[in-house]
């Protein structure tokens, strides 16, 4: 009986040391330094794989075009444009969740660049302007969300021809491959940037429609 007592104690131990040894693996694996080891090899491979990728890419892609992509979605450029032309009548419900979500865009992307302050690649192209502070940085990708909320927006907001959707979604996504080609930023700036953009479009369709909201226009 004596024995048949001690068993169970001895499978408590056994699981309270099973327990102790699971939480002190999550807390090495969870540790601040394996999180920035973890972290600081996933860029050294992002700043490899972009730089490769630019440097192929560089003799066979004159520099003039990618700057007129990067100029076609610049947001001192591409504002004026999107509010003239959102002011034709049959655009008109789409303006004001389209121009504040440009504005969210440009808030949220610099908010976020201050934070990580990811530095850009070396071998940016030295024709670069920085507007704002923030635009030294290069983590997330700016333009690459933009043109992914304008692409996103004309597919969600509007009812344009499907070749017009598809022509905006290829020239999102080349200006935005365009920006590691010119050695504005890396993969996973851009990545993020376009996955950015849609969410925002997704968030204006879903809660900037005043239009619907007040029955505006």
């Amino acid at each position: 009986n004596g024995v048949d007592e001690e068993r169970p104690n001895v499978n408590i131990i056994c699981k309270r040391h099973r327990f102790i040894s699971q939480i002190k693996f999550l807390t090495r694996v969870m540790s601040p330094s394996t999180a920035a080891n973890f972290v600081g090899s996933i860029l050294a491979v992002d700043a490899a794989v972009s730089s490769a990728i630019h440097t192929a890419a560089k003799p066979f892609l004159p520099p003039f075009i990618l700057l007129l992509l990067e100029i076609s979605a610049d947001f001192r450029f591409s504002f004026p444009v999107s509010l003239s032309l959102l002011l034709s009548p049959p655009l008109r419900p789409f303006l004001i969740p389209f121009l504040l979500g440009l504005l969210l865009d440009l808030i949220f992307v610099g908010i976020v660049k201050m934070i990580f302050r990811r530095a850009r690649p070396a071998y940016n192209h030295p024709s670069m302007s920085a507007a704002v502070s923030a635009d030294h940085y290069s983590f997330p990708s700016g333009h690459a969300s933009r043109v992914f909320f304008v692409a996103a927006s004309v597919h969600f907001f509007t009812y344009s021809s499907p070749m017009v959707v598809v022509g905006v979604w290829i020239w999102a996504t080349v200006t935005a491959v365009s920006r590691i080609l010119l050695g504005r930023h890396y993969v996973l700036d851009v990545a993020a940037g376009a996955c950015l953009g849609v969410l925002e479009a997704l968030f204006a369709l879903r809660f900037l429609r005043f239009d619907q909201i007040f029955g505006w226009w």
